[in-house]
């Protein structure tokens, strides 16, 4: 369910890799080739990019499928960024929110989106939900599964965790509270990726020139392309990745 990708490195046209590769997340979209649970993409997508000496990211996001929007394209053509991190959504159940469901979600410098689902969504989180304070519930942009974790997540980071723990963390406690649930999680904040392998999958690609993308599969056949494990955190600059094995909950 959903794919997702984020990108570090020279400035690029976001097109380069989200419209122009044979394989790219528009593709994606209705014709994934490594999509575990799902075939079509089509429950909303987004785009967040950073601009030149501005941390905090801009987003653009809409509730239907990305292949019926014609800003899109012109929006990717002409927008131009370091870093950037988009996903196209296949919504675990059928909800109202719209495009306030739709990674990728935001706050301060960071942006984020989950590839998976929560298994007895919502009653499994309820324990989980109610350790938040109540003005964060209460903020919550969407009344999905995602949006809570984001919540979870975000509460790690201002607390202090550094991306890669908040993330590790998160999963350990969510897969803790609903077991076999699938918790593909991507993290940036423009300088910075972290992402989970938690039931779906993983891939990475690093090239000479500082780039670094992380995506749910590969957007062209470049042989560069490294598959993350299951149960990995994976932490990347645009200098080095890092994949750490993550361990099952205690039962």
């Amino acid at each position: 369910m959903c794919r997702h990708v984020a990108h570090l490195g020279p400035s690029l046209a976001l097109r380069e890799v989200l419209t122009v590769p044979p394989h790219s997340l528009l593709r994606q979209s209705w014709a994934p080739r490594h999509q575990r649970h799902g075939t079509v993409n089509a429950d909303g997508f987004g785009v967040g990019w950073y601009a030149e000496g501005d941390p905090t990211p801009a987003r653009y996001r809409r509730p239907g499928p990305v292949w019926a929007d014609l800003s899109f394209a012109d929006l990717v053509r002409v927008v131009r960024s370091e870093s950037f991190l988009a996903a196209v959504r296949d919504a675990t159940e059928p909800g109202a929110d719209g495009e306030a469901a739709a990674a990728p979600f935001a706050a301060g410098p960071w942006l984020f989106s989950h590839n998976g689902a929560v298994t007895g969504w919502p009653r499994s989180l309820a324990p989980l939900a109610a350790t938040l304070p109540a003005v964060e519930l209460l903020a919550l942009e969407a009344r999905c599964d995602a949006a809570l974790l984001w919540a979870l997540v975000l509460r790690r980071l201002r607390d202090g965790d550094p991306p890669g723990e908040a993330l590790a963390e998160t999963v350990r406690a969510v897969a803790e509270a609903a077991p076999g649930s699938r918790l593909n999680f991507l993290l940036t904040d423009g300088r910075t990726i972290a992402a989970t392998a938690w039931g779906d999958t993983l891939w990475y690609l690093t090239g000479p020139d500082g780039r670094t993308t992380v995506a749910s599969e590969p957007y062209d056949d470049d042989p560069r392309w490294r598959e993350a494990p299951d149960r990995t955190l994976l932490t990347a600059t645009r200098a080095d990745v890092l994949l750490t094995p993550l361990k099952e909950p205690c039962t």
